[in-house]
């Protein structure tokens, strides 16, 4: 009716940097499509060409996916609190799943290298993956445990909190530094004597590392800008303060 409080309305910018962040990450998608289907010959699971499924998996998981889920806050900033964490949960776990298996990820590498005889883990790329992915895995469990499921209590969740903001943001920083080491690995390897001719391949491969770095701004800034956070909603103030009460001893007016 004409009664109804119509929601409020997001921040000034927040939506046209939520914007730009999809353009860009569309845009990575479609660069990564192109290298590998104009160079590299294409992307397919049983052949030579398995291992393209990699780069393709880790940047629609790793990058776009990781970071549409850490923008989930912003975005749904007035919607409930249990369905936006569940979304949350939800797209890292996508990202997990596309990451290692949909036949995909790290999955790929492995099979395409024991197929050509190529040793595993030896560069820093894969270090820096590998660990980033364990790291992932690790964080996606441990905030399921913390604040999906009933039972952790809430001084606990609001301890572990802070870690589990910063180690999700450095993770996603992580997964963009460990794809511009495999940009230039795959490189190196694939055109060592053309690159530095500034060779169309090289210049798109540059390209996508360029927008990496960008969408990874794009979602860094929304995610760090104070005022762009997600405004606490009256009952979970009101519940912070009761909780607060029952397991500190606290006056609800006590800063701490």
């Amino acid at each position: 009716g004409m009664d109804e409080v119509p929601p409020p309305a997001s921040p000034a910018g927040l939506s046209a940097y939520v914007a730009v962040s999809q353009m860009l990450g569309l845009t990575l998608l479609v660069t990564t499509g192109a290298w590998l289907g104009r160079y590299r010959g294409g992307v397919a699971w049983h052949s030579p060409l398995q291992f393209n499924v990699h780069p393709l998996c880790m940047v629609l998981g790793m990058v776009f996916l990781q970071g549409d889920a850490l923008l989930v806050y912003r975005v749904f900033r007035h919607e409930a609190k249990r369905s936006t964490k569940a979304l949350h949960a939800l797209l890292h776990g996508l990202a997990l799943v596309i990451a290692l298996l949909l036949p995909a990820g790290i999955v790929a590498v492995f099979e395409s290298h024991r197929a050509k005889g190529i040793p595993d883990m030896y560069s820093l790329h894969s270090w820096c993956g590998m660990a980033t992915f364990v790291l992932y895995l690790l964080q996606w469990l441990l905030g399921c445990g913390f604040f999906l499921f009933p039972g952790a209590s809430f001084s606990l969740r609001s301890r572990y909190k802070p870690h589990h903001i910063f180690f999700g943001i450095s993770l996603f920083i992580l997964s963009i530094a460990a794809c511009l080491l495999g940009i230039t690995e795959m490189l190196l390897f694939k055109i060592s004597d053309s690159y530095s001719h500034f060779v169309p391949e090289g210049i798109l491969a540059n390209t996508l590392g360029v927008l990496l770095v960008a969408f990874g701004l794009v979602v860094g800034y929304v995610l760090t800008r104070d005022d762009w956070k997600r405004p606490p909603l009256a009952e979970e103030l009101a519940l912070s303060m009761d909780f607060k009460t029952l397991t500190e001893g606290e006056s609800p007016g006590d800063s701490s």
